[in-house]
């Protein structure tokens, strides 16, 4: 999408418009003289100036911005960092790091130091006085905006000499560490873009953006559930884009945001104050300015009608590479053709083999230095592959890297989800091949000089979780020649090849349900189909804003899962049901606003309703361990008690239990005491800490915890090969097994009778 927007006029621009980025910014900052501004015109000065003085302030921690543990700076020149990127429609005009470090005391202060680096220039230089040695500190430091861009990373590098004489450049002392806690503030002004829809997703969305998505959705009456699909195809496509981050959709009904942007919902002849339309004749996208924020943008989908209103949502979702201008009216649109199961684009294929080369950018996978970084591989998994009585993916790795100069203990690591899977060593140039297949590979030419290798493994299941990350770090040994001799020489590489694989096509898919942590990992069993065209929303009677936030977060989150909208999705109320039997069902309630909960109350395991809380509960508790293994969990049953009790404290509940309309179809049911209560489990699902903890068939969340309370698997969707479903059958039930072999014995001792008989008697009448 972004390679389709590059050769547009907004996009070749870009350069000028940077330029007045920075000139916004000097004015901020009063560096630049009013008569040196990068547009001569005084109103469009003054705009500037204006601009400028709307500035705002928000902070950035290091593990927000992708450090996971402390930075660790070792050696004479140890380095590490992390990126951060400034939004298109923004422009820095103060920037301050709030550094939490501690050094070694062996450092000497009047020839170590700590750089602070930004983009390769030195902005800051922290002396390191013995005083204060291997103690925490924290200090505060300007970075000059003029070093910062639209993409930027941050490094910090120790500069250590721990005596004057010779020293081991690897030595133990030379040590800094750096909290990931420690954060970046920026300081920003808004900067006005075109109204343009070939900028989009950008303002709504801006990649460069590492926070939580929030973006209003606004509707001029109370919506239709054919207009809330629509909303639905927007909202998983902007959840989609925003993946890690999270998305939430706040919901307006009859009025504009005062600040920022939002999507706009107008259906026939719909309006909203502030807002001068023409008359629509057809499916209709828009891109205008916020009455009450200049700065800020309003995107509105329009339609004479809902099916129209759903080709443009349609139109904005699958093909916004190829809109331009303010608006755009579609006049033909030919859907495309329908999904199959299990082809998210975020999901590994389950027809061949993937490449790592589609999973991650090549320039990712090539690292340098003998202290490198991880090479990381992202993907998703479909969570109901059965491995049974399989090795586990298979994975064909071909990797390459600098020889060593003799035999030592280098290595590359190799890890899913930090738990360790394999090392394999890194030999020297002149090694005795382990067999002819090796030797002929490792003898293939390699243009940058490194050592071509290759390798296969298998990854047991139960460590490939949904949203899984392959982990690779090369270890070089470093030999020490001795007193006054030692010297690192940054000459070693690495790479793992795109053209290694992992191949999950020879596996069923097959699970026991209900399974919440399919459903908060992946959206499971809603997105089998990627565009939830096997999904129902059933939405509370007397739904208000609150509730279709709510939905329009979790289709978010289904989106940000599959890499796709859902164009297909189904929205509809509890008298619907009934017809919808043929769906997966996600259920919404808060309060006592939903009539299913009574219909179905006794197959809901857990619910929540106004003052009355239900529940079921188990040794769940004291039965962590076998979540890890899934052949303890296939068919368990661990309900224990029931409890019933009046409060009116606000709690969620998350429930998941077979259809009581269709044998083999799944519910999830999220409800709430109060409608806030809805917007608590959106955020659990959204947090990576708290989203570990919805498991099993009931979750409750509350007071921003999340408690696991039963699990129980009752059915199973999916399907196995005949004869392996009779294996697998067999194997859960040792006491049919034992009673078929003795049938068989039986059996054949009576075939084995009869036959000697009639064998005996021809003989005799012979």
């Amino acid at each position: 999408m972004m390679d389709r927007r590059v050769a547009s006029p907004a996009r070749r621009k870009r350069p000028a418009h940077r330029a007045c980025h920075w000139a916004v910014a000097l004015l901020a900052l009063g560096v630049l003289p009013a008569g040196m501004a990068a547009t001569p015109a005084p109103a469009e000065r003054a705009a500037e100036v204006a601009a400028a003085a709307r500035t705002r302030s928000y902070e950035l921690s290091f593990k927000q911005m992708g450090a996971l543990f402390p930075l660790q700076l070792r050696g004479v020149q140890g380095t590490s960092g992390v990126p951060f990127s400034v939004r298109n429609d923004e422009v820095v005009v103060g920037a301050r790091l709030r550094l939490s470090y501690s050094y070694s005391p062996a450092l000497l202060a009047n020839l170590s130091h700590i750089n602070v680096m930004v983009n390769e220039e030195v902005a800051a230089s922290i002396p390191v006085s013995r005083e204060q040695a291997g103690t925490v500190l924290t200090r505060d430091i300007a970075i000059p905006p003029r070093l910062i861009t639209e993409f930027n990373r941050l490094n910090l590098q120790l500069i250590g000499h721990y005596t004057t004489e010779c020293e081991d450049p690897a030595h133990s002392s030379l040590w800094a560490n750096v909290s990931n806690q420690s954060t970046l503030e920026l300081t920003v002004a808004p900067v006005a873009l075109a109204n343009d829809l070939a900028l989009l997703p950008t303002p709504l969305f801006d990649r460069r953006d590492i926070r939580q998505l929030q973006l209003p959705f606004v509707f001029p009456a109370t919506p239709t559930g054919r207009t809330l699909e629509s909303a639905g195809i927007v909202s998983s496509w902007f959840g989609g884009l925003a993946s890690y981050r999270g998305a939430k959709f706040p919901v307006t009904v009859g009025g504009l945001p005062q600040r920022g942007a939002a999507v706009v919902f107008l259906l026939g002849n719909d309006s909203l104050d502030g807002l001068s339309l023409p008359p629509l004749t057809g499916p209709t996208l828009s891109m205008v300015a916020n009455p009450s924020d200049p700065n800020a943008k309003l995107l509105l989908v329009m339609g004479r009608n809902a099916e129209e209103l759903k080709t443009a949502a349609s139109v904005l979702a699958l093909g916004s590479a190829t809109l331009s201008g303010s608006t755009a009216t579609i006049s033909e649109w030919k859907p495309l053709e329908p999904r199959r199961p299990y082809d998210a684009p975020n999901w590994l294929r389950s027809d061949r083999p993937v490449k790592f080369g589609e999973l991650a950018e090549q320039r990712s996978l090539n690292v340098a230095g003998y202290s490198p970084d991880l090479i990381r591989i992202n993907f998703h998994m479909p969570p109901d592959l059965f491995a049974w009585r399989e090795k586990g993916i298979p994975v064909d790795l071909r990797y390459r890297y600098t020889p060593r100069p003799n035999p030592d203990k280098s290595s590359l690591n190799i890890s899913a989800n930090e738990q360790f899977l394999r090392a394999y060593p890194l030999r020297a140039a002149a090694h005795g091949a382990p067999g002819w297949l090796d030797g002929l590979w490792s003898k293939l030419p390699a243009t940058d000089g490194t050592l071509p290798a290759r390798d296969s493994f298998h990854i047991p299941l139960f460590m490939l979780p949904s949203q899984t990350q392959l982990q690779f770090h090369y270890y070089y040994d470093y030999i020490k020649q001795g007193a006054c001799k030692d010297v690192v020489l940054d000459n070693v590489r690495g790479a793992i090849d795109g053209d290694s694989s992992i191949d999950i096509s020879g596996f069923s898919h097959f699970i026991a349900m209900p399974d919440l942590a399919a459903f908060s990992n992946s959206g499971f069993p809603f997105t089998r189909m990627a565009d939830l065209s096997e999904t129902a929303v059933i939405l509370p009677d007397a739904a208000g804003p609150t509730e279709w936030s709510t939905y329009l977060g979790l289709l978010g989150m289904m989106g940000a899962s599959t890499g796709y909208a859902a164009t297909g999705v189904t929205v509809a109320q509890a008298a619907q049901a009934d017809e919808l039997a043929g769906k997966d069902l996600l259920v919404l309630a808060s309060g006592s606003n939903q009539p299913l909960l009574q219909r179905w109350s006794s197959a809901i395991p857990s619910s929540v309703g106004g003052d009355s809380k239900r529940f079921v509960v188990s040794d769940l508790a004291y039965r962590l361990l076998d979540w890890w293994d899934p052949q303890h969990r296939q068919g368990a049953v661990d309900r224990r008690s029931e409890l019933q009790y009046g409060s009116d404290g606000v709690q969620a509940v998350i429930s998941g239990f077979e259809s009581p309309l269709a044998a083999g179809r799944s519910v999830v049911l999220v409800s709430a005491s109060q409608p806030e209560g809805l917007n608590a489990a959106v955020d659990a699902l959204l947090d990576p800490d708290r989203v570990k903890q919805v498991q099993g068939s009931v979750a409750v969340v509350g007071n921003k915890q999340v408690s696991s309370l039963v699990a129980e698997q009752s059915y199973f969707v999916g399907q196995l090969s005949p004869v392996v479903h009779v294996q697998w059958f067999l194997s859960r039930h040792p006491l049919l097994l034992v009673a078929l072999g003795v049938a068989s014995a039986l059996l054949l001792a009576v075939v084995m009778y009869l036959s000697l008989r009639a064998r005996a008697r021809r003989r005799l009448h012979a």
